[in-house]
């Protein structure tokens, strides 16, 4: 039975995120690393405190230094991150590569480098995707056998935060055609990393091997099975940040709304714009329950963990296109300028609905796995 209800720690800890990335890394925070033109994109002295406040080890298990909260937990981090636009290695480290690295890694390789995460020391990065949409089935990167280890060669898009890394997980596929994941350290020989700043103003990287040397993470026969379950997880924490950038874009709207003026009158005042808001706070009901129910099961191990999170990746990259589009035309014209935050939710929900699968991607994911 999947628990939608939050218990007294999980708001404990909701609220001590959400104080943290509002005073820490809020929209003005990215509002400074974009117009600074940072090269990494986030503070590096911000990172730490979340390091020590225990987001970057959320979900790393306790005898690796992490603390083991769970993805119920890191859920309510990531929408706190979604509220605040927060500009950090959260999502590509902590998220992504932490689930790679726990689930595929030999005991080894996960108590040499999860530690070092938990303590903001070391950033990771998971490069999956070749093409233009997310597409994990299709891999054409391939990995040949090299003394101890593997070389590389090919090509992946879309890699969040591989311009910073200092680890990167790649999925790449063996001579006799089985997919596993592999690691390969910054700075690597061949390894070539092209920095493409989003129109987010968050960082992806275009990552190209031409014989990189890397070593597998773990059994490389298991690597396809730890590939999908990591997928489900980062599917599933973008919801969870797409759910804070939806419900933060309505409030500030209902906000305007009921402070602006037309001809006098109180804009919120008049019965459409009403409607639109009691719709759009409906729809973001739908998917706090959709993600939550998607945590939970991940959590519990759930046989029907691939179902919710496409259900809530689908549902939260809808809503969130609806909430910022409602935002945008409510505000109306001042609305597409820079000066209000409200078109900075609208350029990070776009990505982040795309990122491992936009809406019909899980919606068609969801039919296929009810056996439409």
């Amino acid at each position: 039975m999947v628990n939608l209800v939050l218990d007294d720690d999980a708001r404990m800890l909701k609220d001590s995120a959400e104080r943290f990335m509002a005073d820490k890394l809020p929209v003005k925070e990215l509002r400074r690393v974009r117009d600074a033109e940072d090269a990494d994109g986030f503070s590096r002295d911000a990172w730490a405190e979340m390091a020590a406040m225990g987001f970057a080890g959320a979900l790393i298990p306790e005898e690796f230094g992490g603390a083991g909260m769970g993805h119920v937990a890191m859920g309510l981090v990531m929408e706190a991150a979604g509220r605040n636009l927060s500009p950090s290695p959260l999502f590509a480290t902590a998220v992504l590569g932490v689930s790679a690295v726990t689930l595929a890694g030999s005991e080894a390789q996960k108590a040499d480098i999860l530690p070092r995460v938990a303590e903001g020391k070391l950033l990771l990065a998971l490069a999956v995707d070749e093409f233009r949409r997310h597409r994990p089935s299709q891999v054409d990167t391939e990995a040949t056998p090299a003394g101890d280890g593997y070389t590389l060669r090919g090509a992946k898009l879309n890699v969040a935060d591989g311009h910073v890394a200092d680890r990167i997980v790649v999925s790449a596929k063996t001579p006799d055609g089985a997919v596993g994941l592999f690691l390969v350290e910054s700075g690597a020989a061949g390894l070539e990393v092209e920095r493409t700043v989003m129109v987010d103003s968050r960082n992806a990287a275009i990552l190209r091997f031409e014989g990189t040397p890397a070593v597998a993470l773990g059994d490389v026969g298991a690597g396809a099975g730890a590939l999908a379950q990591v997928l489900d997880i980062g599917a599933a924490h973008l919801s969870a940040e797409l759910l804070g950038l939806s419900l933060e874009a309505f409030e500030r709207t209902v906000a305007y709304i009921n402070e602006r003026k037309q001809f006098g009158v109180i804009i919120g005042t008049f019965q459409s714009l009403q409607h639109r808001a009691a719709h759009l706070f409906a729809e973001i009901e739908l998917v706090k329950s959709a993600v939550l129910a998607a945590l939970s099961a991940l959590d519990e191990g759930s046989e029907r963990t691939p179902l919710l999170v496409s259900l809530a990746k689908a549902k939260a990259a809808q809503v969130a296109d609806l909430a910022t589009n409602e935002g945008i035309q409510m505000h109306g014209g001042v609305g597409m300028t820079d000066e209000y935050d409200i078109g900075l939710y609208m350029k990070r929900a776009r990505p982040a609905a795309q990122m491992l699968g936009d809406e019909r991607f899980h919606t068609d994911r969801f039919a296929t796995l009810r056996g439409y």
